[in-house]
């Protein structure tokens, strides 16, 4: 798996068309935080289990790139934690092509316990979209 911070994963993203873009954060964050655009949604675990069924995210995953394992996969999540171990699930799979978006999308939490303002997609400046 490679670790791209979010400015080099949105230019990979942009530079390579048939990149699969995943949010694998739950449905309320992806819908009421906000998302990359252009990027799928697949949760790694929903509320309220609150726990993964790895084999259920890769079977989701393979159809959204078509079957094809081959297909680059980014993937990102609130803070770059979540995606490792969705990342590990789709290499244990067969996915030759694994890309991690360190910091995800809300980032790490400052010494107030807050994201957002210390690194992360948002906090970037990169595009992204809202419900």
């Amino acid at each position: 798996m490679r670790h791209l911070l979010p400015h080099e994963a949105w230019a990979f993203v942009q530079a390579t068309p048939d990149t699969l873009f995943v949010d694998v954060r739950m449905e309320i964050e992806y819908l009421y935080v906000g998302h990359p655009p252009g990027v799928v949604h697949v949760a790694w675990y929903e509320y309220p289990q609150m726990h993964a069924e790895p084999q259920a995210f890769v079977e989701q995953v393979r159809r959204e790139a078509g079957g094809r394992t081959d297909r680059p996969v980014v993937l990102i999540c609130r803070s770059g934690k979540r995606t490792v171990d969705a990342g590990l699930a789709l290499e244990a799979a067969g996915f030759a092509d694994v890309i991690n978006v360190l910091h995800g999308f809300e980032g790490e939490l400052d010494e107030h316990f807050q994201r957002g303002r210390l690194n992360g997609w948002r906090f970037e400046g990169l595009p992204w979209e809202q419900l």
